[in-house]
């Protein structure tokens, strides 16, 4: 009985040091968290400023295609120009990223987390280390869509102002006035 009470204990403390592990494992994998398990790749870094970036995090993905190419490595605000900068760190593999390409700040899915979309332009010339991505497009913020819906819909169902010619009709006999 005492020995089949021991091992239990012993499953049980493996078990949680097992959940403990994987706890801590998952944690580093976290965009945010700047402390990814993977080998370091080469990497240019390139700049792009927006009116608002939204959610966007540092870590959040940069993506070409739907293809990572990189991530974003820092986020900062520019007071000459009175707009986020965020550095995107682009692995060196893809060096032939035209110059004139736009930069969007996507979301994954409805609510899904935010991460900046390449498009690439036609340029014959190509992104490399401190060059800044001219054409960007801010972070569409949800609720702010809802507020305008909302604002909207509020300020044409209370007007009055549109008459139905079917209802004058009726109301003059059909003759005009």
């Amino acid at each position: 009985m005492a020995q089949s009470n021991r091992s239990v204990e012993v499953g049980t403390g493996l078990f949680v040091l097992l959940g403990f592990t994987a706890l801590g494992f998952l944690t580093t994998q976290l965009p945010g968290s700047g402390l990814q398990l993977a080998h370091a790749v080469a990497t240019y870094t390139a700049v792009a400023k927006f009116d608002n970036i939204g959610g966007l995090k540092v870590g959040a993905p940069v993506k070409m295609a739907g293809v990572r190419v990189g991530q974003v490595s820092s986020v900062s605000y520019d007071a000459s120009v009175y707009k986020a900068a965020v550095g995107m760190s682009i692995e060196k593999r893809f060096d032939k990223i035209p110059e004139d390409s736009d930069a969007a700040i996507q979301t994954e899915g409805l609510l899904g987390a935010n991460y900046i979309s390449l498009t690439p332009g036609g340029s014959e010339t190509y992104l490399k280390a401190g060059s800044e991505v001219q054409f960007t497009q801010s972070a569409i913020v949800l609720e702010s869509l809802i507020n305008k819906l909302f604002s909207s819909i509020s300020s044409n169902g209370g007007s009055k102002d549109s008459k139905d010619p079917a209802s004058d009709e009726k109301n003059t006999g059909g003759k005009s006035k």
